[in-house]
């Protein structure tokens, strides 16, 4: 088998899980959103934030690979990204819609060609829906418009994959299941749901590509007859590819359906942290960037975005960020480097190279992360050190959550002063 077979076997059962958990499996009247993004583990994910704005007639946006028509208007957003890239693993918009994304392999085949990664489509959609449900048109619309393909790693691999998402906002959840252009979404409106890499939605499908069933047919993947189970049509006929992806959903759905009724954000951060399950990955790939989003039914209430920006949530901080005005120019600490147009990923061949990445934060918690593996007592007071800080931010939160923005401006540099907390702890000045 040659070596780029090999790569693309043995990668992909390996990425992420995707989580939500609505009323009645809420604790309150508050919708749960978790992901943990699983990459490879050299990569550095950041964690940025792009105001809304305003675009003249006429105007593109570059992406990782390609140029779309940008949109009259795009919302402020929060990203968790891989540093190399332009689109983002997982996010939020001032709307409080939540996207995150997972490789998906089916029968159809991932296409090496540069066109909109998954990753892409998460930012899009973030930044031009201020629904879920207007999340699905707009990477539906975008997919079906230019295509989703190439290189998904920094590297030469040929590692490609088509993609599944889970969007969120105050009322619902829609799972969003590609196959190059062709789609199927399923509507969540209460209880909880994981995705993970295989395809998940089957014999319910609320909007599909108009023609989904018909390629299918074309195929002889359907007959025509039987009704219609998009998972079972578009899958491998060999399921033991993505075993363990359906393992993990599999396990994610126990730890969700244990908490059932009385989910909060500490359940989805300690199902986050889980390694028993594999949902907390470690090994070639790993969970390099974490969040978790907590977003009040009521309208009248901000919702609270928590972020590591570090790898291994199980030895990292989650960190809130809540949308008000003035935030631009105050995430640096957790911004990678900019190379510009001399990014080895900007210039033909790609990646011949790769720069250093590392935003302030990684590298101090790269030193610390080796503390705690090499040091138990040191390592220990470390963790706890952590995990108290966490507790205080949660707890000031839970303010915010409960009685509203009373004075926004004090919540402007919240993120970069949590950052810097946990800075502190490791030692670092400010």
């Amino acid at each position: 088998m040659a070596t780029r077979e090999i790569l693309s076997f043995s990668m992909e059962p390996v990425s992420c899980d995707t989580f939500v958990a609505l009323p009645p499996s809420t604790d309150r009247q508050q919708i749960i959103f978790g992901k943990n993004s699983d990459r490879p583990c050299d990569e550095v994910q950041e964690v940025v934030y792009y105001p809304a704005r305003d675009h003249p007639p006429g105007q593109t946006v570059e992406c990782t690979y390609i140029q779309v028509e940008q949109a009259a208007h795009t919302y402020a957003v929060v990203l968790s990204r891989p540093a190399w890239l332009w689109g983002a693993e997982m996010g939020a918009n001032q709307h409080q819609v939540c996207i995150g994304n997972e490789a998906v392999w089916g029968r159809m085949s991932a296409d090496e060609e540069e066109a909109l990664l998954g990753m892409d489509l998460v930012r899009l959609g973030l930044e031009r829906a201020d629904s879920a449900e207007k999340a699905v048109d707009v990477i539906t619309g975008l997919l079906e418009k230019y295509g989703q393909g190439g290189q998904c790693m920094e590297d030469q691999c040929g590692f490609t994959y088509h993609n599944s998402f889970l969007i969120c906002d105050r009322k619902e959840a829609w799972i969003l299941e590609t196959a190059g252009k062709f789609w199927a979404a399923e509507r969540v409106e209460d209880g909880h749901r994981n995705i993970s890499n295989e395809y998940s939605i089957t014999t319910r499908v609320d909007r599909e590509h108009p023609g989904l069933r018909d390629y299918a047919l074309s195929q002889g993947w359907w007959d025509g007859k039987s009704p219609f189970n998009f998972a079972a049509v578009y899958s491998y006929m060999n399921t033991a590819r993505i075993e363990a992806a359906g393992s993990r959903r599999c396990e994610g759905k126990k730890l969700l359906e244990r908490s059932n009724g009385h989910i909060t954000a500490e359940t989805m951060m300690d199902i986050l942290r889980d390694k028993e399950s594999g949902i907390n990955m470690e090994g070639m790939f790993m969970t390099t960037g974490s969040m978790v989003s907590v977003i009040p039914t009521e309208a009248s209430l901000p919702g609270v975005h928590y972020f590591t920006a570090t790898p291994d949530p199980e030895r990292s901080v989650f960190k809130p960020f809540v949308f008000v005005k003035n935030i631009e120019g105050q995430m640096e600490k957790t911004s990678s480097p900019s190379y510009g147009a001399d990014d080895p990923v900007k210039k033909t061949p790609r990646f011949q190279s790769k720069p250093d990445r590392k935003h302030k934060l990684f590298v101090k918690h790269q030193v610390v992360a080796a503390i705690i593996e090499t040091h138990a007592d040191k390592g220990a007071k470390l963790v706890e050190g952590m995990r108290q800080l966490e507790k205080e931010k949660m707890s000031e939160m839970d303010v915010v959550l409960c009685y509203g923005l009373v004075d926004p401006d004090l919540l402007v540099d919240l993120f970069p002063r949590s950052v810097q907390a946990e800075l502190s702890l490791y030692g670092e000045k400010s």
